[in-house]
């Protein structure tokens, strides 16, 4: 026995031996082969940091020679193409440079393998000598264009990530639209611009949809479609294209001043359409029938689709108004955050931006959450932040929805020559354009004449054909359509839609002045009149929401409003002193409220202008005082007139708000000397 264990040492030491000298004489090469290997990758590494510096800087200069042209076009006041197509055709002739002037040489260091698997694996581990190397998937790749790979690779790398667009350039884009939203015309208008956004909306997409699937069926029977292309791909194609971005129309309208209550029909409905098209197309994505065919149609999957509608929306909705409300509660207004305006205006973009990203994590939508986060902050943070954050936020959110929507343009031009695979059907393009004009028809007309049989100040056939010319398709529908392009369907709706919003950006942008001229708008310019809405004409909607707004949140919220103490019930009264902030005490006599001239409660309300003092009780009977000289008012003529032109002085429960104007308004057409004489309300 102890025979055999010495002869197993002495063997086990031989071996020992032999893997030590082995390994001796092999380390060098294997030292050297890893040392050659580590060079090998740094000056990978450091070629690819110097290729994406170059594919950014090209970006920069194209941002660069839009903002030069765009001062010259300012300069020589030359309105017919705008900034975003000057982006566009920048973005065409870098992308045709890049395509056929450029070539990258060929990396023979590329190996091409054969495997069969059932899917693409997202992450793929290669054992190369013995050494793991991990790699991600980028996409496919046309089987015409495998060998061409090699020469394609700086195309590839202008070729941004889908997600780049909805996670960093869309963000900002859409706050601003909320953040500096017109709240006054917006509300004043604010059934027509839900019924243009949601029915609207809906309607244009399903009279796209239909229209396509028609084409779709005409061009399956001649042999024109190499795809699978269904009717809920068709659903999906009218969602994105109803999402309306006149930019262009409305910059022009806001240099010509155009008619307020048509350029805030426009603006709003661009705002919230691009809402509902972004949860509209998830909810057909989501569309999923029972059985193996996933394309038939069933009814409650359709209703599954609608509460999936429902409940993204409102979902989203009370997600952007509770980051809203908490910005403002929280962050600003129990802080003395205010005293340092850097960490003020930092803190506010950072969960202004925090909000569209917290919807994306939760499974709701994020461009939802960011427009009502960006109104709610306009309408109590602002109230709280300094003098110098409150500039600041402005020209920050400005600027970043100036450069992520030139960028966003940009690169629509430039993916025209880019993007690897492009499907040009010439009957799904035609078939495209009928589509959208007539799901542009089927929102305007039949909802305009639906509207005006209940509004007051109706909207006229040349405004209604305004908004029918004005409906440009922009960044949302390009987003939209290049976040998926992985199916055949999916890549000719991205072609086609880039044709589309060209189209519209270009010819229908530029057309903008002419349109204008035929339809006879007039500017009203800088010095015009602009209409006050009455007490009649504003939403009731909006008439008990202002009355509680004023009465309680803004109190609680911001340091403007009433104290709570002058609206609460007496014994309320230690709840309103410990909800009430000090500034609002401070402020009691030099109120101001933004929304307090869109409309007048049915509350105790009384009203000044001159000698005239016209009030309202709670049962919304009028009374008035006779002004000097003996010249007596009717009382509802007075409180129409108080609430359409003049300074005016507004007090409601005792609070006194002055409420001054900033348009030239005409005076009344009462007695003359009636405006020589001012006397001071008596609350």
């Amino acid at each position: 026995m102890g025979c055999k264990m010495n002869a197993a040492v002495s063997i086990w030491r031989r071996l020992s031996l032999f893997v030590l000298v082995s390994s001796l004489c092999s380390c060098p090469c294997r030292a050297e082969d890893s040392a050659m290997e580590n060079i090998v990758t740094e000056k990978k590494a450091e070629e690819s940091h110097r290729q994406d510096s170059a594919d950014l800087l090209v970006f920069i200069l194209l941002l660069t020679l839009t903002i030069l042209t765009i001062w010259l076009f300012k300069h020589r006041r030359f309105r017919f193409l705008h900034e975003t197509g000057l982006a566009m055709i920048y973005g065409l002739l870098v992308g045709v440079v890049l395509r056929y002037a450029i070539h990258v040489p060929s990396d023979m260091n590329n190996v091409t393998l054969s495997c069969n698997v059932n899917a693409s694996p997202a992450t793929l581990l290669v054992n190369v000598s013995g050494k793991f190397y991990e790699y991600t998937l980028k996409g496919e790749i046309s089987a015409n264009d495998v060998d061409d790979i090699q020469d394609n690779e700086m195309l590839r790398k202008v070729t941004f990530d889908p997600e780049v667009f909805f996670n960093i350039l869309l963000p900002p884009i859409i706050f601003h639209a909320g953040y500096s939203l017109k709240q006054r015309h917006f509300f004043r208008n604010l059934g027509s611009i839900l019924a243009y956004a949601f029915v609207g909306t809906v309607v244009s997409c399903f009279i796209i949809g239909l229209f396509m699937y028609g084409c779709v069926m005409l061009m399956k029977q001649i042999g024109h479609m190499g795809g699978d292309f269904f009717f809920t791909d068709c659903l999906f194609f009218g969602a994105i294209v109803s999402a309306t971005d006149p930019v262009t129309v409305l910059a022009i309208f806001n240099e010509l001043q155009v008619d307020a209550d048509l350029y805030a029909l426009l603006f709003g409905e661009s705002v919230l359409n691009d809402a509902v098209a972004v949860v509209l197309s998830s909810s057909i994505v989501a569309y999923q029938p029972e059985g193996d065919n996933t394309h038939t149609f069933e009814a409650m999957a359709m209703l599954k689709s609608f509460g999936i509608f429902l409940g993204v929306f409102s979902g989203s909705f009370a997600l952007g108004v509770a980051t809203g409300v908490v910005t403002a509660l929280i962050s600003f207004n129990f802080t003395k955050l205010r005293d340092f305006p850097l960490l003020e205006t930092a803190l506010f973009f950072l969960m202004s931006w925090s909000t569209f990203l917290l919807a994306e994590a939760c499974g709701f939508t994020g461009v939802v959450a960011v427009l009502f986060c960006g109104m709610t902050q306009a309408h109590y943070t602002f109230n709280n932040l300094s003098p110098e954050s409150q500039d600041r936020t402005k020209q920050l959110f400005e600027l970043l929805n100036f450069l992520a929507e030139n960028f966003i343009f940009s690169y629509m031009g430039l993916t025209l020559f880019t993007f690897h695979n492009h499907v040009f059907n010439p009957i799904f393009i035609v078939g495209a354009f009928l589509a959208v004009f007539l799901g542009r028809a089927a929102n305007i007309y039949p909802l305009s004449f639906l509207l005006n049989l209940g509004r007051r100040n109706k909207i006229s056939s040349n405004f209604q054909h305004m908004m029918m010319f004005a409906g440009l398709r922009g960044a949302m529908t390009f987003a939209l359509s290049i976040r998926d392009t992985a199916t055949y369907a999916r890549q000719m709706m991205f072609s086609t839609t880039l044709l589309v919003v060209f189209f519209t950006v270009w010819i229908c942008g530029g057309g903008t002045t002419q349109m204008l001229s035929c339809q006879k708008i007039r500017s009203i310019g800088p010095d015009g009149v602009e209409r006050r809405s009455t007490k009649h004409e504003s939403a009731w909607f909006f008439r008990i929401w202002y009355n509680f707004d004023h009465n309680y949140l803004k109190p609680i919220l911001t340091h403007s409003g009433p104290p709570l103490n002058a609206t609460l019930p007496a014994c309320c009264g230690p709840l309103a002193r410990c909800l009430t902030s000090p500034q609002a005490y401070e402020n009691e006599e030099q109120l101001k409220d933004s929304d307090s001239d869109l409309i007048l409660n049915d509350g105790d309300i009384t009203l000044s202008y001159g000698d005239v003092t016209v009030s309202t009780d709670a049962a919304g009977a009028h009374t008035s005082g006779t002004p000097v000289g003996g010249v007596a008012v009717n009382s509802d003529e007075a409180l129409d007139r108080e609430l359409a032109f003049g300074d005016h002085e507004l007090v409601i429960r005792g609070t006194r708000l002055v409420l001054p104007m900033d348009d030239s308004e005409p005076p009344l057409p009462l007695d003359s000397h009636r405006h020589r004489h001012k006397n001071e309300t008596m609350s």
